[in-house]
């Protein structure tokens, strides 16, 4: 990995991390507004920022109350969506499909997380599930504009490579 790309990582990295512990208390519960969730649009720019993203999700969730189990749970529920996405994004050009392809795959995948919560918590799984992937389909349908503007300004794909 090139130098250039891996600072650009651990610029995404840390600005996950700052963004998730700006809003803790409502980062880490059953109605999940994590606004560092929009992060994961960068994926679609380009595949380069999958460790950025998953080594912010990793440091954040070590601040997480659920313990060990935020660090397996959710960081493996973003590998998995973000390889998805990645596979996914092989097939589909246009930028703005695949924002909402990556709205769909994480909102949907939150299923992790609520099995987790389920295991952990005793919450209920399916309304846990529910409630998790409305809260994540709020944050990344909100944040695809606000990155897609972003990138209209700043283009992620050049700053990466």
């Amino acid at each position: 990995m090139k130098i250039k790309t891996l600072t650009i990582n651990a610029i995404v990295a840390a600005l996950y991390v700052v963004v998730t512990l700006v809003v803790a208390p409502f980062g880490f519960t059953n109605i999940q507004f994590r606004l560092s969730e929009m992060f994961n649009h960068l994926i679609v720019f380009d595949k380069k920022y999958f460790f950025g993203i998953v080594i912010g999700v990793l440091i954040a969730n070590f601040f997480s109350p659920l313990g060990w189990y935020d660090l397996v749970f959710g960081v493996g529920q973003s590998a998995i969506s973000l390889l998805i996405v990645i596979l996914l994004n092989k097939y589909v050009k246009n930028v703005k499909v695949r924002m909402v392809l990556t709205t769909l795959v994480f909102s949907a995948t939150m299923f992790i997380i609520a099995w987790e919560l389920a295991l952990v918590a005793s919450l209920p799984f399916f309304y846990t599930w529910l409630t998790l992937a409305i809260s994540e389909f709020i944050v990344l349908a909100v944040g695809a504009p606000i990155m897609y503007y972003i990138n209209k300004r700043i283009d992620f794909k050049k700053i990466i490579n």
